[in-house]
């Protein structure tokens, strides 16, 4: 059992060990010494004036914080010009999209007016349309060919691009000429792979083919019977090969300009393609189911010529293979795929870019 001593120590320990936390404001050293009663009071009236003094420091602080309220305001009207552009090009993007449902509703407008157009003289008799009903540009059946090839197609820009970030990582691990080789080569025949799927897009529509609407805008810019000319092919690469030999060089040379020449030399006969076709439909008919039978015939020619072009470009990238060494032609397969990949690239951004309103919007 305790004695009344011990208890009463306990009592003033118990009271007095809270204020031992407030030693971090230099009040430590007042709880030290005896624990008299007037001591007691005397170190509970410095630790309220401690307190005090403590309260007052505090409170001076937020006069130190309002120095930066100059800062503060200029961030607030920065924030609020900020906003105020943010909703300037909302209100314009907003006139811009009203702008372009506007032309898409005129368009839907046009084509219903077109389409009944067509049914009218339809239910009047006339021959609109050969036995697909294709003419103006209609159609009331869907290509399965064509839609095929899309679909291909589609999944060989995938794979194309698969294949580009494999030579890269290829070219920068610097990998042994054998496993480079067997990159090379399925890079070859995903090109020769392309070639086929187009053979046969080619029969079942060959104007589709020369179209290029299965190409983005900027590649049909330089769109040429169906594909890519083969010298653009090398302009686009050759400057990654470098250093060639004297050898390579002359080769690449002659290889380039037998190209050209067999650019030209295709390029003369849709020319004259062209020609013939024209006069056959202008020359006075004997009869218009014998003028169009002479038409289809010369109309077949035009899937022969898409099937040339790829030929060449075919060769011209076997030709390439075989002048060149494997890293050589890696960086010539990598050049040329980003070369395609930049193109499409362009098309979307030309897509994408902000255009002013063809009219004002009230």
């Amino acid at each position: 059992m305790s004695s009344p001593s011990t208890q009463l120590t306990t009592t003033t320990i118990g009271v007095y060990e809270p204020f031992h936390q407030l030693s971090r404001w230099g009040a430590g050293d007042t709880f030290k010494g005896d624990d008299s009663p007037n001591r007691g009071s005397s170190t509970v009236v410095q630790v309220d004036a401690r307190l005090e003094n403590q309260s007052e420091y505090i409170s001076c602080e937020p006069m130190q914080y309002s120095r930066s309220d100059h800062e503060a305001n200029k961030s607030s009207e920065k924030m609020q010009r900020r906003l105020a552009q943010n909703r300037e090009a909302a209100r314009k993007s907003r006139l811009r999209k009203k702008a372009y449902v506007q032309q898409l509703e005129s368009s839907r407008l046009k084509l219903t007016q077109l389409e009944q157009e067509v049914d009218k003289a339809r239910h009047q008799g006339l021959h609109v349309g050969s036995p697909d009903n294709s003419y103006l540009g209609l159609s009331s059946t869907t290509n399965s060919g064509i839609t095929t090839f899309e679909m291909e197609y589609a999944h060989w820009v995938e794979e194309q691009s698969r294949q580009i970030c494999e030579l890269r990582n290829a070219l920068q691990v610097h990998i042994t000429d054998i496993e480079l080789r067997i990159l090379v080569e399925n890079g070859l025949k995903h090109y020769y792979n392309l070639f086929r799927m187009k053979e046969n897009a080619a029969k079942a529509d060959v104007f589709y083919l020369i179209s290029g609407t299965w190409r983005t805008s900027t590649e049909r810019f330089f769109h040429w019977i169906g594909g890519f000319r083969p010298s653009e092919l090398l302009n686009a690469v050759e400057p990654q090969l470098e250093p060639l030999t004297e050898k390579q060089l002359g080769e690449v040379s002659n290889l380039r300009q037998s190209s050209l020449q067999a650019e030209d030399a295709l390029s003369q006969g849709m020319e004259k393609l062209q020609q013939t076709l024209a006069q056959t439909l202008a020359a006075h008919p004997v009869g218009f189911r014998s003028q169009m039978a002479a038409a289809v015939d010369k109309l077949d020619a035009l899937e022969s010529f898409v099937n040339q072009a790829d030929h060449l470009r075919q060769q011209t990238l076997q030709q390439m293979s075989r002048i060149l060494t494997t890293r050589q032609t890696a960086r010539g397969l990598l050049a040329l795929g980003e070369y395609f990949h930049r193109l499409r690239a362009l098309s979307s951004l030309w897509a994408a870019r902000p255009r002013e309103p063809a009219w004002p919007v009230r």
